[in-house]
C-alpha cells in the first residue's frame, strides 16, 4: 500500500548548493550516501523517515551503488520501494547515483569494469531502483585487467542509450583520473564528478587529485569525512563496546582510533572553539576546498542526520583554525 507524503514545502529555503566543477550542474553541499543503514538489515521504516527528513532539508542527492547493502543490491531495492512510493512525484528534482566495480555476483561478469559488467550492473540497477535513468553513472574502482579505454566507452554508452544523465568515476588516482578524463572527452561524454575518500585525517586528494580537477573542470564528490566515525565524540575517551571499531571485521579498526586519539582530541577542542562537534567542523573543513562540491555523509536516524546538517550553519574558517588544523593533521 502506497503511503502518502508530501515534501515540506520550504524544502529550498535553507538549502546550500555548489556548482559540481565547470559543469552545470548543482549538488547539496551535502548529499545523503547509503551504504549504510539501507539494507535488509536494517528497518524500513528508518530508512523512509531519513529519506524523507533529507529532502525535507534539501537533500536531493541520495547516491547508491549495486552491492550496497547487506546484502548487495539490497539498498538499491529499499530505496526503489521508497522512492516508487514517496518520491515518484519528485523526480525531477531528484539527482540520483549509482555505480558499478565492486564484487556483486557469481561469475566473471558481477565485478570489475568490463563494458559487459557495467551496463548489464546498470541495467540491474535501475530495475531494483524503480527508475527509468540515473543521473550519476559511476565506475567504482579502476579495473587493472580492463583497458580503461572500454571502461570508459561502458560509461559514454551509458550516458548516451539514455541509462544515465552523466558520468563518473571513484577511487582513481590523478594519473589514471587524467587519463580517463581525455578518453571521455573524446568520445563526447565529459567527465561529470570524481568520488574519493577525503577527510582531515585522510587528506590523500590534495597530493595531486584536486589539481587535476581542478585543471580539468570537474566537482569533486567525497565520502568518509568523518573517518568512518573517527571523527566524532564517539572516541574521544574510549571505544565504546558497540562502535564500529570493536568490531573485528569492520572498516575502522581499533588500532586505526588508538594511533589518532591524541589527533582526536585536539581537533575536538578547536571545534569547541568554533562552537561545533567535532563533526559539524570535520564536515565544514572538507566542504573548504572549491573543487569539493559536496560532502557524502550516511545517517542511521533522522537525529544523527540534523545534527550533520547543523555544519552548514558554520562553514568559515579563520587562518590560525586552519593551521593548527594542518599542524595536528598534516598532508
Amino acid at each position: 500500500m502506497s503511503l502518502h507524503y508530501l515534501a515540506a514545502a520550504d524544502r529550498y529555503e535553507h538549502a546550500h548548493f555548489a556548482r559540481v566543477g565547470r559543469s552545470g550542474l548543482m549538488l547539496p553541499r551535502i548529499s545523503l550516501g547509503l551504504w549504510h543503514n539501507f539494507g535488509d538489515v536494517d528497518p524500513l521504516s528508518t530508512q523512509r523517515e531519513i529519506l524523507r527528513r533529507a529532502f525535507d532539508c534539501g537533500i536531493t542527492h541520495f547516491d547508491l551503488a549495486n552491492n550496497y547493502g547487506p546484502p548487495p543490491g539490497s539498498a538499491e531495492t529499499n530505496f526503489g520501494r521508497i522512492f516508487s512510493e514517496d518520491f515518484a512525484p519528485y523526480r525531477d528534482e531528484l539527482i540520483l547515483s549509482t555505480k558499478a566495480g565492486h564484487p556483486m555476483g557469481p561469475g566473471p561478469y558481477g565485478d570489475w569494469g568490463s563494458r559487459k559488467s557495467l551496463i548489464s550492473s546498470l541495467d540491474q540497477s535501475l530495475k531494483r531502483m524503480r527508475v527509468d535513468y540515473v543521473d550519476i553513472f559511476y565506475s567504482h574502482r579502476p579495473d587493472p585487467n580492463t583497458p580503461l579505454s572500454e571502461t570508459m566507452g561502458a560509461l559514454d554508452h551509458a550516458v548516451r542509450s539514455g541509462r544515465a544523465l552523466y558520468a563518473g568515476f571513484s577511487k582513481y588516482s590523478p594519473d589514471q583520473t587524467a587519463e580517463a578524463v581525455q578518453i571521455l572527452r573524446a568520445l563526447g561524454t565529459p567527465c561529470l564528478i570524481h568520488q574519493s575518500s577525503y577527510s582531515i585525517v585522510n587528506r590523500q586528494i590534495e597530493n595531486g587529485l584536486t589539481g587535476v580537477l581542478a585543471n580539468e573542470g570537474i566537482g569533486a564528490i567525497v565520502f568518509s569525512p568523518l573517518a568512518q566515525g573517527m571523527l566524532t565524540a564517539r572516541y574521544l575517551k574510549d571505544i565504546p563496546p558497540d562502535s564500529r571499531a570493536a568490531k573485528e571485521h569492520g572498516f575502522l579498526q581499533t588500532q586505526t582510533v588508538e594511533k589518532n586519539h591524541s589527533r582526536i582530541v585536539a581537533l575536538n577542542a578547536i571545534a569547541e572553539g568554533r562552537g561545533q562537534s567535532l563533526a559539524q567542523m570535520a564536515i565544514a573543513w572538507v566542504l573548504r576546498l572549491p573543487e569539493v562540491t559536496s560532502a557524502l555523509l550516511g545517517a542511521s536516524s533522522v537525529r544523527q542526520l540534523d545534527e550533520n546538517l547543523a555544519a552548514l550553519k558554520h562553514l568559515e574558517f579563520s587562518d590560525s583554525e586552519l593551521t593548527a588544523i594542518d599542524q595536528i593533521a598534516p598532508v
